[in-house]
């Protein structure tokens, strides 16, 4: 029933292929564990899927990755259950397991400005691509798959904004800074240089590739090709640090959480306010530096006498 049940979340639910082949290999693994225990997946007790959820955080695996194969199960024995292929559903009573909230890795409007500025010195039609790409990454926020993913009808006739299918098959209209437009604007021109046929006709950043656009990965590649060149550790850049730049930087200069909200295209504020952490950090180490109490504080304890020497 795993094809079925995926059929169903890309059909019913809009699921990406990045989310169906993540579940794919999640519930693969669930199914290994349990037929080593002689029991088929669609047969599991929770016994079995607790079990199984220890296992994968005793092999060392991430809270992150444990959590994510939980939810696989959950959606999974909900759609059996629905199905009527079981009568009771073994993962309803399963926890997640505890999990850190990490804080974005984020870059400074200066190297934000850096990197931009190395992919404007290379002049080619591949050069210009990266540069818009940049842009409106930086621009609008987008998710690096929404973004190596849009299709040329997404763009609005003006250049103004973008009608942009999120998580889920959610439309939300994000619109598009100047600096960005303009680069839009020379990229179109080199455009038609890299169609490859009907299938890459379709998308504002065609390949040669299978997919017909740009991929993830080959766009991860590029930024941390460029990344040197601006001054900046490879390991600091990936297409989600400039969604993360986009969000906080927006909230430093003024922007409120629901309108952060909407551009990002998160469904629950909770998850955007991990940006009001970042801030929050920032703000103390404000106040650390500058505050006269705090700055009279360091002298003191840096002036201080050793006990032995009085």
């Amino acid at each position: 029933m795993i094809e079925p049940f995926l059929e169903m979340l890309a059909v019913e639910r809009g699921a990406s292929r990045h989310t169906l082949d993540a579940y794919r290999r999640d519930l693969a693994r669930a199914r290994a564990f349990t037929r080593g225990r002689a029991v088929e997946l669609e047969d599991a007790a929770e016994e079995d899927l607790r079990a199984f959820l220890r296992a994968e955080s005793a092999a060392g695996f991430e809270a992150a990755t444990v959590a994510r194969r939980l939810a696989a199960l959950r959606t999974y024995f909900r759609f059996l259950y629905l199905e009527g292929r079981r009568g009771d559903d073994p993962a309803a009573g399963l926890d997640a397991p505890k999990r850190a909230t990490p804080l974005p890795r984020l870059l400074s409007e200066a190297e934000v400005l850096a990197l931009v500025e190395a992919a404007q010195r290379d002049p080619s039609p591949r050069g210009l691509r990266l540069s818009t790409l940049l842009e409106l990454a930086y621009s609008t926020g987008l998710r690096v798959s929404e973004l190596v993913g849009l299709p040329l009808s997404a763009l609005a006739a003006d250049r103004s904004h973008l009608l942009v299918r999120g998580k889920g098959g959610k439309e939300r209209v994000v619109p598009i800074g100047g600096p960005a437009r303009a680069c839009l604007e020379r990229w179109l021109a080199v455009r038609p240089g890299f169609l490859a046929g009907p299938k890459s006709a379709r998308f504002l950043f065609p390949s040669t590739g299978r997919s017909g656009h740009l991929t993830r990965q080959r766009l991860l590649q590029l930024l941390k090709a460029l990344a040197p060149s601006a001054g900046i550790e490879p390991a600091r850049i990936s297409p989600h640090v400039l969604r993360h730049a986009f969000a906080t930087h927006l909230l430093e200069r003024g922007a409120d959480l629901r309108s952060v909200q909407a551009l990002l295209g998160h469904a629950d504020i909770a998850t955007t306010q991990i940006y009001t952490h970042v801030q929050t950090r920032r703000l103390e180490a404000v106040v650390e530096t500058h505050h006269p109490l705090a700055r009279f504080r360091r002298k003191r304890r840096e002036v201080a006498v050793p006990e032995e020497e009085t």
